[in-house]
Formats: C-alpha cells, sequence, structure tokens
C-alpha cells in the first residue's frame, strides 16, 4: 500500500505541474478533475497505511519534486504530448494495480476495494487525456518511465 500511496503522491505532482503549464482552460479542468480524483486516493492509501501500521515513505518529497520536474517538462512540450504522458503513466498504474491485485490476500477486502476503484479512476483519466488529444509517446520514452516507475516502486516498497 506505502509504494500505491507514492503513486498518489506522483499523481498529484504531475498533474499540478500539468495543470500550471497548459493555456487551455478545459485541459487545466480536465487536470483539476483528475487531481481531485487522485487526493481521494491518496486519502484511501493513507487511511489503509494507518489501519496497517505501516508508514508513507519517507522519500515523498523527493518523488512529489521529481514527478512535479515531469510534469512541467511534458506540459512545456505541448498539450498533445502532455495528455500522451498522462495517457502511459495512467496505463503503467493499471499494470500495476492489477498486479497488486493478483498478489492481495483475498481475505484482504479493504485493500482490494481501494486497489480496484483507483483502477477504474485511473482507466478514466487514460480514456479522458485520449479523448482530449493525446499524442502516443515514442518508445523510448515509454521506456524510460517504466524504468523510472520500477525504480521508484522498488525503493519505495523498502522506504
Amino acid at each position: 500500500m506505502r509504494v500505491n500511496h507514492v503513486g498518489e503522491v506522483c499523481a498529484q505532482a504531475l498533474y499540478s505541474a500539468q495543470g500550471l503549464t497548459t493555456r487551455d482552460a478545459d485541459l487545466r479542468r480536465q487536470f483539476a478533475h483528475a487531481a481531485r480524483e487522485e487526493t481521494d486516493h491518496l486519502a484511501w492509501t493513507q487511511h489503509r497505511l494507518d489501519e496497517l501500521n505501516a508508514h508513507t515513505s519517507l522519500l515523498n518529497p523527493l518523488w512529489y519534486a521529481g514527478a512535479f520536474a515531469i510534469g512541467l517538462l511534458a506540459g512545456r512540450i505541448g498539450d498533445a504530448t502532455s495528455l500522451g504522458f498522462v495517457v502511459e503513466t495512467e496505463r503503467q498504474v493499471e499494470a500495476h494495480l492489477a498486479d497488486h491485485l493478483k498478489r492481495l490476500p483475498e481475505s484482504d477486502l479493504a485493500s482490494r476495494a481501494i486497489v480496484i476503484q483507483m483502477q477504474a479512476d485511473e482507466a478514466a483519466h487514460a480514456a479522458s487525456a485520449e479523448s482530449a488529444g493525446a499524442t502516443p509517446l515514442p518508445a523510448p520514452a515509454r521506456w524510460a518511465m517504466r524504468l523510472a516507475a520500477r525504480v521508484m516502486t522498488s525503493t519505495a516498497h523498502y522506504v
């Protein structure tokens, strides 16, 4: 659950940065709406961590800063690329959540409910970004994102 919490910290940073860089008012509202849903996810994962007597990642400020910088960069390139970044990010998060569901005990109904709802919301964010005009990212960018996600998830699991 700590890894999921870190993902939500990063989502807050990404959507905030992307909302700051777009000049399109409708797109700014879309980013703000997604950020509000990610705030719910952040609260759910925090609550679940508390219930499990677990702590959040000690590196959350670093994760936030890095994700904010990436969001600014994606936004500066342009709205279509920024939206493409959202699509790829959310698809990777969906895959992570699907894997997490496979590993969660069937009896952990509270965690499963959180992960299932988050997965549905992430899919909706990707679909919204696609319909708003996302440009698919080139393969090297997608690979770099996967590598960065692996580093983050591996580290956040322990720290």
